[in-house]
């Protein structure tokens, strides 16, 4: 009697290989779904490296990425949020420069982790919020201090820097912008300025502000703030984006962003941008 099993498992093998090829995610799928900023990470053409640099009696680590130069060009301080130094504010230095700027963007979480590590060594983003909110302000301070002096220092520089900071690391830029007299500019992105106004008249550059409308936590300040820098006799330059959240620089490059965060993100890139291109003036 002939066999019918086989002839109807093997038809079955077929089409269930079948099925499962057709489920399967192509490459490009595969690559869509990616995250955005690893997906600019992975695919610059520009240098990007780990370095360390010397703070005191500790070293901070940094990320660093340069343009595709011919001369030497500015550098940007790039100050991460309360998250640390995760991929979105290394994909932040990355389009920078691509814009034609050395970024390095400082791991202010260096050696606070489990055993000595970073941002990277923490179990979960609200673990390096807690640890970021432990940092004093004079360890911040030096450190930031030792990351400015090194990226002025580095030979692809021209000795032009300027700061940027997002969230905490916007309200660290504007507090960075009263200790160094040699910056070029400070790009506050949703973050708060120093209460002190002693502090503020020592400021030397002009500030940038960058706000969400939909963010009164950290907006409603702005107006206190403009007439603070006003009276000290400096530059603020505060714009606040149409409907606009907390966080917008990074929630507008995502695959599911508002249209106002979208919109807020590219007006954001486009005004830094060309500060940046007038030499933060």
């Amino acid at each position: 009697m002939p066999d019918l099993e086989a002839p109807m498992l093997t038809r079955s093998l077929s089409a269930f290989s079948f099925f499962l090829v057709t489920l399967a995610p192509s490459s490009s799928a595969q690559e869509g779904a990616k995250d955005p900023a690893q997906a600019r990470l992975e695919h610059s053409p520009r240098h990007q490296e780990w370095i360390e640099v010397k703070a005191g009696e500790h070293r901070v680590r940094c990320f660093v990425v340069y343009p595709e130069a011919k001369t030497k060009v500015p550098a940007v301080l790039v100050i991460h949020e309360n998250k640390g130094l995760t991929d979105w504010v290394r994909s932040v230095a990355d389009e920078l420069a691509e814009a034609g700027y050395v970024a390095i963007a400082p791991d202010l979480l260096s050696g606070q982790g489990p055993n000595g590590g970073g941002t990277e060594a923490f179990a979960s983003p609200g673990d390096a919020t807690k640890a970021i909110y432990a940092l004093t302000p004079e360890g911040v301070s030096a450190d930031l201090g030792a990351v400015a002096d090194h990226a002025r220092a580095l030979a692809a520089c021209d000795g032009t820097l300027s700061v940027a900071g997002f969230c905490w690391g916007g309200s660290q830029s504007f507090a960075f912008a009263t200790q160094r007299s040699d910056l070029a500019a400070a790009y506050v992105f949703y973050g708060n300025a120093p209460k002190e106004a002693a502090a503020l008249k020592t400021i030397a550059c002009p500030v940038y502000g960058f706000y969400g409308e939909s963010d009164a936590r950290i907006t409603a300040g702005v107006p206190e703030t403009a007439e603070a820098m006003k009276a000290a006799g400096k530059r603020f330059e505060p714009v606040v984006y149409p409907g606009a959240g907390h966080g917008f620089l990074r929630a507008g490059g995502e695959p599911d962003a508002s249209a106002e965060n979208k919109a807020a993100r590219e007006a954001a890139w486009t005004r830094w941008k060309e500060r940046l291109a007038a030499g933060g003036r």
